[in-house]
Order: C-alpha cells, then structure tokens, then sequence
C-alpha cells in the first residue's frame, strides 16, 4: 500500500467517499504518524481550552518565575513585595478603566495580584520548594481558579468564540460564502459581531439570510439583527443575536424626559438598553400597527411628555368618544370627539397656521420660535381613518397643516391601524410625515405603509414584532432598522401625571388666539386666496370674548351650589379651554373671589355659601 502525508481535509473527504461507497474506513499508519497526529491532537485540545486552563498555565508560569528568581536573585523579595502592593491598589482603583467594570471583579483581580506576589515574593526568599509553599500554590490555586471558571460572562465569550470559529464552514452553507467575522462582543443579552462581506456582496443580502444565520448560529426564531454599519464601508455589516430577549416584559413609564417641546423625548428603550430619543418639534409623525399592537401606549409616552413642557399646547381629535385621549383632557387645550368638533378644530388650527405665518413674514422672521409665551401647537389625532370617513372635508385642513405647518409650529401626530392611500383621504397627509413608528402589522405591504415603500426589503421588519409596545423607528436621526419597546403607562400612571400637570399648561399666544377669532378664510372658501387679516376687528372681539368669559365664570361661581361646580361645568359656561379655566380660578383665588371645595369643584367665597 502505498503511503500518503496524512491531511486532514483529505482524510475526511476520502473518509465520505468511503462511507457513500457503504465501507467503513479504515486509516493505516505507521508509528511516526501516529505520535504526529497525537501531537496536534494535544496541543489544538489545549488552544481550544486554553480559558479552562488558563489557572493552571498561570500557576506553572508563577513557579518558573518563582524558581528563577530564587537562583538568581533571592534579594529581590522586597521590591517584588512592595509593587504587588502598589498594582494591587492600582487595579483597585483604576481597574474599571481596563474592562473590569463591576466592582466585584476588580476586587477579585486585586486579590489575585496579592496573591501571587505575595506567594513569588515569599518563594524567591526561601525558595518555591519550602513547605507550605507548595501546597499554598495547589489548594490556593485551585481555590482562586473557582470563580474564574463559574463567570458567566467568560463562560459565554468561550461559548461565543467556538460557535464564531465554524464561520467560514457556516458561510458557504448559507450563501455569504467569502465572509468574515473580524470582532465580537458578549453582552447582557447575548453577543454581536462585526461582519466583514466578500467582495460583491452587500448588507441587504445579509439580511435577505437573516432565517438562514439564526439556523446555522442555532438562535432562537427572531434572534438575529443584521444591519448596516453608520458612516462605514458597504461591504461591512453588524451582526447581532439577541438569546435572552431584553423587551420581554412591559417596561414602566420612568417619567417626563423633557421641559421643553424642542428637546428630544424618550418614547422607550432600544434593545441595548439605551432610551429612544426623537424630537417633533417642527415634524408631524405618523403611528402605526394594528389593533393592540401598542400605538395608544406610545401615544401615552407623547403625552406624559408634551404636557410636561411649558411651551407647547396640545389639541386632540379622538372619534371614539374620547375613550383614548379623555384621560389626558385635564391638560388638552381643546378635544374633539365628533366628526363637527374635529372639523372645527382643524379649521382653527389651519387660521393659527396663517396668522402665524403672517405675523413671521411681517416681522422678518422664518420660524416660530417655541416659547411659554408663545407655544407651539401639537394635534393629536388618534384612529384618523375614522376622521377621513366622518368628515371628509377635515381632511383639506389637516392636509394644509401637513404641507406648511412647520415653520409656525403646529404639527400633526396621526395615530392610524393601516395608512393606506384611501385611509389617508387621498392627500398628501402621510408624504409630509417625517417621523413614523411602526407596531407591529400582519402583512409585510403595512410595514412599507406606514415607513415608506422599500423599507421592510431594507430590513424594517414591523411584521416579525411580537409583543404589544414594541415598534421600529423611521427618522431623520433613525435610519438603521432597531427595535424598541415603548414605556408602559398604566391608568394610574396617566391620572397622576393628568392631575399633576394640568394646572401648568400654557394657553394660546395673542397673536393666535386672535388669528383663530378671525380667521383669514372661512370652511366653504378654503380653497380661495386668503385675505388680509383684519388684525384690529379680531383684537376688539378677543377682548370683548375674554371679558364676556370672565363674567360667565364668575357668575356661574356665584349660582354654584354649597358643594361646589365642576371645571367641566365651568368649561360649558364660558366656551373657554381648560388651562384658562385653572389659570382664572387661581387668580380669583388669590383674589379672595374663589374657593376650592374639593377635587374639581369650586364656588365663589360669598358669606351665604359658606359652610
């Protein structure tokens, strides 16, 4: 027979030829042969658990180095002493600056450098041999070694960095052959890895294999996130494989993250576990996903925020009688609950749109600057679908909102299941949304619905999202597919921060309030050129309406009973909003002309209804 140089790749490719053929194979050699493969056998055991014995490679080299310096310089003790104590402060210390993050590690790292320069330092004096030395460095080595080979998280890079070494196999098997992984991390939810493609091939035609690299990296089913790589070369990709899922239960509302509506707000977590962050000053915002799938709870997140800024008023339009936004009326400037109502709204809010545009074009100016004085405007629609079928001419002024509201500042959040073409009204409504969240649908068309056509190709997958609160996020700041989970507010939270912010909500600046008296065209004109605005007639009737309010109110307080009116009552009486309805009970309280006889309910302070 003749002899061949033993190769690996050709022994198990002979090997499965044999196997086809139905004979076992059998390998002949001779005694060179065999004590050569032994060799490699040991050493690639040794490399590939070379973390599970790194305890003891540690231990043989502290007793070379002991033994050397015991021949050579036995005096040494002392300087060997004194700067393990010196390292021992110095990880203690500065040990979160070389990876060791949690305390507990640096204490154990500082341990072991005592440890072991205090043992060298001892054997370099009296030599390694002197009992109890060696049985200090075998029981006390195998001590130390314990929570070494517990950790988790070596544990998982070990895990990680065996799985990751069969990459160049597992790239052939599911057609990213020629790939490379040049980096990978461990995290708290699992790792990621740098992806480096081979020529030709791009980050689309990774994620068009995202099912087929969950299968070969035996990931859970929607496990792996594969996206491009920001301000990096096409051909590189990022990598990550969520094993324990960060998102899995509900994550509780921590409170406003803004003080201002030209701040970004969070709206929740990513999966890493930093916050979502996005501003919508100046950007009507499109939410989306079916029935269940989240939208009012991001909504909720909006919400908790807005009323926490000073400069911003918010309107909302909410067709299910309220049932949505009638929580959060306390601090609504104004809520619309049927198809008139919204109608009305909207036209009020398209003439605050021109008086606003006038007054910047008269005064030089490009921008309405968000201030406590003169706040920017917010509508929320919730369901808008319903809006388009119940008042179809509303949709002419949302539409005009959509195309020139953001120099003025009033904007659009349109909460819809399915913002098709014909949910939209046909206009150009969902075109002028520059900020969309996406809950989860059923179809992959909704996905492209509600972020824009191409985008669940490019990896914006709403339709593999599987839990309620959970959404993809499209933004000028938010171009690479990631998942988030938006913050929970349960009914108590909202009541709470309802009752907490009502009282500090800020009401529509003069020049608005005089711009919605007297608007530049009337609901049957809409599509004629506006007019001038007649500025000194709509002042004379806002002065003339403030006061005829301020009477109403302190007449309805003087009729109230022992037990007092309510703010809704209030409202009623004098067709004025909310916030102006709190702002004038103060003052009067202050004034002595009011009192607060419980939650909600007021009278006037006259001698005949005291208590």
């Amino acid at each position: 027979m003749t002899k061949h140089r033993l190769s690996r790749s050709r022994l198990r490719r002979d090997a499965r030829r044999m196997r086809r053929a139905g004979i076992e194979p059998m390998i002949i050699m001779d005694d060179i042969e065999f004590d050569s493969i032994a060799i490699v056998i040991f050493f690639r055991l040794i490399w590939r658990y070379r973390s599970e014995l790194a305890p003891l490679g540690l231990a043989l080299l502290v007793e070379a180095a002991a033994v050397a310096l015991h021949i050579s310089q036995p005096t040494w003790w002392v300087g060997i002493s004194i700067g393990a104590a010196f390292l021992t402060m110095t990880v203690l210390i500065f040990g979160r600056h070389v990876g060791l993050s949690r305390g507990l590690e640096r204490v154990y790292a500082a341990y072991l450098v005592a440890m072991i320069g205090g043992w060298v330092a001892t054997a370099t004096a009296i030599g390694p041999g002197k009992p109890p030395l060696p049985s200090i460095l075998i029981i006390g080595g195998f001590v130390s070694a314990l929570p070494w080979w517990v950790h988790r998280r070596r544990r998982a890079k070990v895990r990680v960095e065996r799985k990751l070494a069969a990459w160049p196999e597992l790239a052939e098997q599911i057609g990213l052959a020629g790939s490379r992984i040049q980096s990978a991390i461990v995290d708290l939810w699992g790792y990621r890895f740098r992806l480096a493609l081979a020529r030709g091939q791009t980050v689309e035609d990774a994620i068009t294999k995202i099912g087929n690299v969950e299968s070969a990296l035996g990931a859970r089913r929607g496990g792996v996130r594969i996206q491009p790589v920001p301000e990096q070369r096409a051909d590189r990709a990022d990598v990550r494989i969520i094993e324990t899922d960060p998102h899995a239960d509900a994550i509780t509302w921590p409170g406003p993250s803004i003080t201002s509506v030209t701040q970004p707000m969070e709206l929740g977590l990513w999966e890493d576990g930093t916050p979502v962050a996005v501003s919508l000053l100046r950007r009507h915002a499109l939410f989306g996903g079916v029935a269940g799938a989240g939208k009012s709870g991001a909504v909720n997140v909006v919400m908790g925020n807005l009323t926490a800024a000073a400069d911003v008023i918010v309107w909302g339009i909410d067709l299910k009688r309220g049932m949505e936004l009638q929580p959060w009326a306390s601090c609504l400037d104004r809520i619309a609950t049927t198809p008139q109502e919204a109608c009305t709204l909207l036209r009020d809010a398209v003439a605050i749109l021109d008086g606003r545009a006038e007054w910047l074009a008269s005064h030089g100016l490009r921008v309405w600057e968000p201030t406590p004085d003169a706040p920017a405007l917010v509508i929320i629609i919730d369901e808008y679908a319903e809006l388009v079928d119940d008042a179809p001419e509303a949709v002419t002024y949302a539409d005009s909102i959509a195309r020139r509201g953001r120099a003025p500042a009033v904007t659009l959040l349109i909460a819809t299941q399915r913002p098709s073409q014909r949910a939209m009204g046909h206009s150009a409504v969902r075109s002028q949304m520059d900020v969309r969240l996406a809950c989860r649908v059923r179809e992959r068309g909704d996905a492209d619905l509600i972020l824009g056509a191409g985008m669940h190709k490019a990896g914006w997958h709403a339709d593999k999202l599987n839990a309620p609160g959970k959404f993809l996020l499209s933004a000028p700041e938010h171009d690479i597919p990631r998942r988030g989970r938006a913050y929970l507010l349960t009914d108590e939270i909202v009541q709470r921060t309802a009752e907490r912010h009502a009282e500090r909500r800020p009401s529509l600046d003069p020049i608005s309030a005089e711009a919605r008296e007297t608007p530049l065209y009337a609901p049957e004109t809409a599509s004629e050129p506006p007019s001038p605005l007649p500025a000194a007639r709509g002042r004379h009737a806002r002065q003339e309406a403030a006061s005829a309010a301020e009477d109403a109110l302190k007449a309805a307080l003087a009729n109230a009973p022992g037990e007092g009116t309510s703010i809704g009552d209030l409202i009623t009486a004098t067709s004025m909003s909310r916030p102006w309805i709190y702002q004038r009970l103060r003052q009067l309280a202050s004034d002595g002309h009011a009192v607060q006889v419980s939650r909600g309910r007021w009278r006037d302070r006259r001698e005949d209804h005291s208590p």
